[in-house]
């Protein structure tokens, strides 16, 4: 299959409505919301199709929060704390940079700093059960997972909100040390799945400035269904995916 533009990877969100403690919709019902964590390589973008929420971000630019729905487009870099908030129907189509190292394990969830310092101890928690188990029993996981992320992000942004974004600097190299040891096999995704799509690029440019265009031969169309079976117990998030490498 010829890559999605850009080496992107595509999915379909709807955010996870559990109740959340600490937040309150306009209408004063309890918030839902997914569990908050960061990526160490990509970039991720949100397009707005459905109801209405928040992204709360912790990152170089303090403690925000930022409006959504439908219409609004957002999205933030490697390293931004993310936890999306229902408010009621939140639904995104995600965009995510670097297809392939996402779903490698490129994310690391907030979970408190005795978590975050000991690999096996942060395996346990963040690794969910296998769909054999059942869907309630991944779902089960799934909340017990966010809950104790939400501990660990309430800890860092009180941080953040005293110290600036420099209180970010433990939850940082806790992440660089718990996703070092993927660091090779994401290579070797990257070039797979990423790389060849800035190389046609190069090479468009280069045929296009010999007035030649004998890439333009090559066009081609592809298309995919989304993957069968019910929604992935995501993050933030039921997931509808697409394979398209």
């Amino acid at each position: 299959m010829i890559p999605f533009p850009g080496g992107t990877s595509v999915s379909r969100l709807r955010v996870y409505d559990w109740p959340v403690p600490d937040l309150r919709r306009p209408d004063g019902a309890a918030a839902g919301g997914g569990t908050p964590h960061l990526h160490t390589v990509s970039s991720e973008g949100y397009v707005v199709v459905a109801g209405a929420g928040e992204v709360h971000t912790l990152g170089a630019d303090g403690a925000t929060r930022t409006s959504l729905e439908p219409g609004v487009v957002a999205w933030f870099t490697p390293g931004v704390v993310h936890r999306l908030v229902d408010h009621g129907g939140l639904e995104l189509v995600v965009a995510m940079s670097n297809a392939g190292l996402p779903e490698a394990g490129d994310a690391v969830l907030t979970f408190p700093a005795e978590v975050l310092a000991d690999p096996e101890a942060y395996a346990r928690a963040a690794t969910l059960p296998s769909a054999e188990h059942g869907e309630a029993a991944v779902g089960e996981a799934a909340l017990r997972r966010r809950d104790l992320a939400l501990e660990g992000y309430a800890e860092m942004l009180a941080a953040v909100e005293r110290d600036g974004p420099e209180a970010l600097a433990p939850l940082h190299a806790a992440a660089a040390r718990l996703v070092a040891p993927r660091v090779d096999a994401w290579r070797g995704l990257w070039a797979e799945r990423v790389e060849p799509t800035v190389e046609a690029t190069h090479a468009a440019l280069a045929t296009l400035s010999t007035s030649s265009g004998t890439h333009l031969a090559d066009g081609a169309i592809a298309s995919t269904t989304a993957a069968p079976g019910p929604e992935r117990w995501g993050m933030c998030g039921r997931l509808r995916t697409w394979d398209l490498a």
